[in-house]
């Protein structure tokens, strides 16, 4: 299943003024990246046409009070459903985190710890710390800029009706002073996590408000984003009941994984890659299983063989034009072309250690100095 295409939704940038703004959508930009949210910039002292309105929802439930609780046990409360920024991962659009991962996670295969999986070996690069100690300042802004109050809201919400019992939801504020929008959601995003807000709200962040609107039976909100730690966008979001039926249809078919304990179909994320190597770390010894009988392995494989051979393939071409290239640059370092240039240059000379000959002179000090390493599984296709 697909989601529905954004098309449609009016997201809208706000430009900052103190005063409470109304606005006409007077462009639509074009998204360049699979996000087809439609960023729409505002023009003051105009009038905005109305969305459907929404059918009579009821109150969200305050499924447990956060103001004193542990993060630990906010983990916990968690793995009960699907919270909002769960919610593009279970619907298998989110750019960080996978379905099997976000699996793993709520069936108590992994930890839920994004600075760690994430921080690429970075002293400081810790994404959630700065994000949380950040968030009050995006909302001190935000209020500063709209004239809007907001306050906390300290709960864990559940949807109301039973049978979407698994959505839950953790506001970063309510908005107390603004009858047409009620939630604001605060983002920052460092130098990579920048390029996804370049041409609007990112599809994954849109899910997220949804997810939101649907448990609260709210009618919008606003996102308040910092870009790179210098420069902050307001956004408005509508709710879309088309779009909520969508998202609630494929939580709930993920939700179906989690209570079965049946895996998701992995895809072609890191994040899957991280996950598989968790869930089956080691082989047993000497085992096989033959799949020669299932049709379904079989095209798979057959899809796999395919692949590599398209990939050896493009790269043999890729490396003739590099060669070829190669030998009109000549002794020059860089070349310009049309529609961009290549650097050919030389790296500088580095001083390493031979540690083989070192272990051959002085074999005391493998004893001395030895570190484990752990091995890995490797995935080989073998000849017949």
């Amino acid at each position: 299943m697909n989601l529905i295409a954004l098309n449609n939704i009016t997201t809208t940038q706000l430009k900052p003024k103190r005063s409470v703004m109304t606005a006409k959508a007077s462009r639509t930009a074009k998204s360049k990246t699979k996000d087809n949210s439609v960023g729409v910039m505002l023009k003051q002292n105009k009038t905005v046409d109305k969305p459907v309105q929404a059918k009579t929802s009821t109150t969200a439930k305050r499924l447990v009070n956060t103001k004193n609780l542990s993060r630990e046990d906010w983990l916990e409360v968690r793995k009960q459903g699907i919270g909002s920024s769960d919610a593009a991962a279970a619907c298998g659009i989110h750019p960080y985190l996978s379905m099997l991962e976000l699996w793993m996670i709520k069936t108590g295969r992994m930890n839920s710890n994004i600075d760690a999986s994430s921080n690429n070996g970075i002293e400081g690069y810790s994404p959630l710390y700065w994000g949380n100690t950040l968030e009050p300042m995006v909302a001190k802004y935000y209020q500063e800029h709209t004239g809007n109050k907001v306050r906390r809201v300290n709960a864990v919400l559940q949807h109301p009706d039973p049978d979407n019992a698994f959505m839950l939801a953790n506001l970063d504020y309510a908005i107390t002073t603004n009858d047409e929008v009620q939630i604001l959601e605060c983002k920052t995003a460092g130098e990579h996590g920048t390029k996804l807000w370049r041409d609007g709200v990112p599809l994954y962040v849109t899910c997220q408000v949804q997810h939101q609107l649907a448990v609260t039976g709210k009618q919008a909100a606003h996102i308040c984003v910092l870009l790179c730690g210098h420069e902050a966008k307001i956004y408005k979001v509508e709710r879309d009941e088309r779009l909520i039926e969508s998202i609630i249809e494929h939580e709930r078919l993920f939700w179906q994984y989690v209570e079965t304990d049946t895996p998701p179909t992995p895809d072609h994320s890191e994040s899957a890659a991280r996950a598989l190597k968790l869930l089956y770390p080691k082989p047993k010894p000497s085992s096989k299983i033959d799949l020669r009988d299932d049709d379904g392995a079989n095209k798979l494989f057959e899809q796999l063989l395919s692949y590599r051979a398209s990939m050896e393939d493009f790269e043999q071409r890729h490396d003739q034009v590099k060669h070829q290239l190669q030998t009109l640059i000549k002794d020059n370092e860089v070349a310009v072309f049309d529609k961009g240039a290549i650097s050919w240059k030389r790296s500088k000379d580095s001083v390493g250690l031979d540690s083989k000959a070192v272990i051959k002179a002085h074999p005391e000090l493998l004893k001395q100095f030895n570190k484990t390493k752990q091995g890995s599984r490797r995935f080989v296709v073998l000849d017949d």
